[in-house]
């Protein structure tokens, strides 16, 4: 059973920066995906970013240009950099790892991230 364990997260002023990690309990490969999603109150679970096989990167449209998702599959770390924090950027960020050779999914346990003045 891989487990994801997230750190991070808190409460910001807009405009400001945040950076979520998550601590992934098995090693990862570049074919392994990973990736953010988060959830704001009263709506569905949406993309934040995601990394993929070779390095590529996808981002939610309200996210382009102010979030970065890396990894380091030495530490077996995932981490997601926010900056310009926005309100709307509130929610709770979800961790995931994806294992294409065996079909499988796994979820780090939520963190709260609060934009506000």
């Amino acid at each position: 059973q891989v487990q994801l364990v997230q750190s991070g997260g808190g409460l910001v002023q807009p405009g400001g920066s945040l950076r979520l990690s998550c601590a992934v309990s098995t090693s990862m490969f570049n074919v392994d995906i990973t990736a953010w999603y988060r959830q704001a109150p009263g709506k569905q679970r949406e993309l934040v970013a995601r990394l993929t096989d070779g390095g590529r990167t996808n981002y939610g449209d309200s996210v382009k240009g102010r979030f970065t998702i890396s990894r380091d599959n030495a530490e077996n770390m995932v981490y997601l950099q926010m900056n310009s924090l926005k309100p709307e950027d509130t929610g709770v960020y979800y961790c995931m790892f994806h294992r294409p050779a065996v079909g499988l999914s796994y979820w780090g346990q939520g963190t709260q991230v609060t934009v506000s003045s």
